[in-house]
């Protein structure tokens, strides 16, 4: 039996581990930490139940394998640290941290100690890019030169959490959003992302918030000179939130054809140089939790060579902040 414990719930998606680790008879959720008073009072009413409210106790006072963390992305880095120096695995909702310098020592302590990171990049989990995924390494379109992909999301002012928006906590929307495309193009593609082109972040329309970056871009090279535009803005529609079919749309152009679909997509359209009319194939069933037992895998011992293991969260971190950086600093292209 895997010992689980949970360390802010400041960001939703922790509510979403939270209750798939309680369905898991494998695993016993052991405790559940929240420092923020008025997040505790609302998770009381959502069935989550908080055993702590001090973080550092909570490790001093419980016998745990793994700690969770999704709590507000300025601390992630703090979080998983102090897990790791007590010896226990981690698992976060992205992104693990906002500075190099504390991936650095995350990844350290990893290899030092032989700990297992994991992360909630859940876009290679969907019906979708997993049929997606199968025409690309079937050699359906030849050899991929060209990505597009539109990750834009509503801001929903009001409704998201406000700590989004204060100074210093979020840490930049190329690292919050784009990590999502950066990790699932080389495993749709088989291809390696080797340099930061450029990148941009700015602040486009929240004028009350100036140092939040709704607006964000970036533009890739792959390991074969193929190049990736990416708009990861938090500029999208509020009033159809994310429903629309723009939402996480890939367009793939290879050597033999483009290939495009998106996260609320039914199928994959396919146009083929050979072919007269689009090809529409289904979108494969989705994987929920995906993500998560990949890390159970790791765990074990048995990572999948595909699969979200440590090594790839690691990379996939490390790719985000660095175009983030590049996009703060403005000094590109970097080389990976």
């Amino acid at each position: 039996m895997m010992r689980l414990a949970f360390v802010g719930f400041r960001h939703a998606h922790g509510i979403g581990l939270y209750n798939l680790a309680c369905q898991n008879e494998t695993i016993e959720v052991v405790a559940a930490c929240e420092e923020d008073a008025p997040t505790r009072a609302q998770l009381s009413q959502q069935g989550i139940r908080i055993t702590h409210d001090s973080y550092a106790r909570m490790l001093e006072e419980v016998e745990c394998d793994v700690v969770a963390c999704a709590d507000y992305y300025r601390i992630r880095g703090e979080r998983l640290l102090q897990a790791m120096e007590h010896g226990k695995h981690v698992i976060s909702d992205k992104p693990l941290c906002i500075s190099l310098d504390e991936l650095d020592r995350i990844s350290a302590l990893s290899a030092q100690n032989g700990l297992c990171v994991g992360c909630m990049l859940d876009l290679g989990n969907l019906g979708p890019y997993i049929a997606l995924r199968n025409i690309l390494r079937d050699g359906r379109l030849g050899e991929v030169h060209a990505i597009t992909f539109l990750g834009q999301h509503p801001l929903l002012y009001g409704t998201r959490p406000m700590w989004m928006l204060e100074e210093g906590k979020h840490g930049g929307s190329i690292n919050d959003i784009a990590i999502h495309g950066i990790d699932i193009i080389p495993w749709l593609t088989g291809r390696r992302i080797v340099e930061i082109t450029a990148a941009r972040a700015w602040n486009a329309k929240l004028k009350t918030h100036p140092w939040f970056q709704d607006g964000a871009m970036l533009m890739l090279k792959l390991d074969n000179g193929g190049g990736v535009l990416g708009d990861v803005s938090y500029l999208s529609s509020d009033k159809h939130g994310y429903t629309m079919p723009p939402y996480w749309r890939f367009t793939i152009a290879g050597t033999e054809g483009v290939a495009e679909t998106s996260c609320n997509g039914t199928h994959v359209s396919v146009w083929r140089h050979d072919m007269d009319d689009v090809v529409e194939e289904p979108a494969a069933p989705n994987q929920p939790g995906g993500y998560f037992y990949d890390f159970l895998a790791d765990l074990d011992g048995m990572p999948s060579a595909d699969g979200l293991h440590t090594r790839r969260v690691l990379e996939s971190t490390r790719l985000a902040l660095l175009a983030q950086r590049v996009a703060d600093t403005a000094q590109f292209p970097i080389s990976i």
